[in-house]
């Protein structure tokens, strides 16, 4: 009984564990679903973000499909920022690491939209890709 009683905490985290491998592939199989109305896509556990022509389209992930979602055009971006810990970089010679980064939208009507990033070099790959298509754009 001793023994049993020992493996009960390993039991429990083991569970916890499955549960959430078990959420986050329920967040990934929605979010496949979801992209595939798009020609590119991005998934982390912050932001789902598509892009379908000049329309972006972003929001929350979850187990029943992104919430959240807000959409604008590029039309209407002034400029692109990439912010890490709330500061400005430069795309083309960003930090190696940082907390809290997100790619920032500068609209025309002055409202700013920023999708949040777990990582440094998927934000500066999706900056560089979507300063392209706003010079396309403009």
């Amino acid at each position: 009984m001793e023994r049993g009683l020992m493996w009960l905490p390993l039991l429990a985290i083991f569970i916890g564990l499955a549960w959430a491998g078990w959420n986050e592939y329920q967040k990934l199989e929605a979010y496949r679903v979801w992209a595939e109305q798009f020609a590119k896509a991005k998934y982390d556990i912050y932001a789902v973000l598509g892009q379908q022509e000049d329309s972006l389209t972003w929001g929350k992930p979850t187990r029943r499909g992104p919430v959240n979602l807000q959409t604008f055009s590029l039309k209407d971006v002034q400029s692109l920022r990439l912010l890490v810990n709330s500061q400005a970089v430069d795309l083309e010679s960003p930090p190696n690491s940082g907390s809290r980064i997100a790619l920032e939208f500068l609209l025309k009507d002055a409202a700013a939209v920023q999708v949040p990033f777990t990582e440094i070099p998927l934000a500066v790959k999706w900056g560089k890709h979507l300063q392209q298509e706003l010079q396309r754009f403009s």
